[in-house]
């Protein structure tokens, strides 16, 4: 019964995601732009596709606790029953027609991220894990990159929208890195899509110290699943009321938090 469930919780999440992505690549170049806040923007695209994903999620579960970017509604993350979802994730990329944005779903039990989704429309893919199942592209295992070192190392980031501290401690981090002499920085504009990339082996590390839930509850899973590691950025547990976030292959971790950390 219980893989029946979680079975109907991934099929929801991956449908959702499917509509949302067609809805959101119909509007792309045409959706009307605004800002939330500097430097923080908010679509057309990220509104009508965060109303068709809830509708679908409450057509199957209308008891269900929902968090989204766009409406979050100060649920508690430690909810029962818990969907979490960032319609638009990249919505900067987005807004300027740059190829890289996604739409995360997850699913959570009393804190615990049990199902994920992470669909990017762009290129058709959707990376997807259960708890205890492994990890999953467009239906094929997949699994994190066998680096040894973190010299070894592509590693992603992301910038929070505040110019000031957490900034510079980012582009300190990455001088750091630099240092380290890794192969290379990558800041693509889509935590969810770093997370899945790290999972998948296109990248071997990530960091970013300011994050919302919903930017990294489908990823983590989908990474951990895959064989990663994911801390807060100070290497204590990873829940969905950390803020920060080291992630990797594993093979490195500490390394790197002492780094990021």
């Amino acid at each position: 019964m219980m893989s029946s469930i979680s079975d109907l919780h991934l099929q929801v999440a991956k449908e959702a995601a499917r509509h949302a992505g067609s809805l959101i690549m119909e509007l792309q170049g045409r959706a009307s732009i605004s800002e939330k806040a500097i430097n923080n923007l908010v679509t057309e695209a990220d509104l009508e596709a965060q109303e068709k994903i809830i509708k679908m999620i409450r057509e199957h579960f209308p008891e269900h606790d929902i968090i989204a970017e766009e409406q979050d509604l100060s649920t508690s993350r430690s909810a029962t029953e818990l969907w979490i979802i960032d319609p638009l994730d990249g919505t900067n990329n987005f807004a300027h027609t740059i190829p890289h944005f996604c739409i995360s779903i997850a699913y959570a039990r009393s804190g615990q991220v049990a199902t994920g989704a992470v669909f990017d429309p762009v290129r058709g893919e959707m990376f997807t894990a259960v708890e205890g199942k492994g990890a999953f592209l467009n239906g094929v295992p997949i699994s994190v990159s066998k680096a040894p070192f973190l010299r070894e190392a592509i590693v992603a980031t992301g910038f929070y929208y505040d110019r000031g501290a957490v900034m510079r401690r980012t582009l300190n981090s990455i001088e750091k890195l630099f240092e380290a002499n890794i192969h290379g920085i990558r800041r693509f504009g889509s935590a969810a899509l770093d997370l899945c990339w790290v999972a998948c082996g296109r990248f071997d590390a990530y960091f970013e110290y300011k994050l919302s839930t919903w930017d990294f509850a489908a990823g983590m899973l989908i990474l951990k699943e895959a064989g990663g590691h994911c801390t807060d950025q100070k290497g204590g547990r990873l829940d969905l009321e950390s803020t920060g976030i080291a992630a990797s292959n594993g093979k490195f971790h500490n390394q790197f938090l002492n780094i990021v950390g």
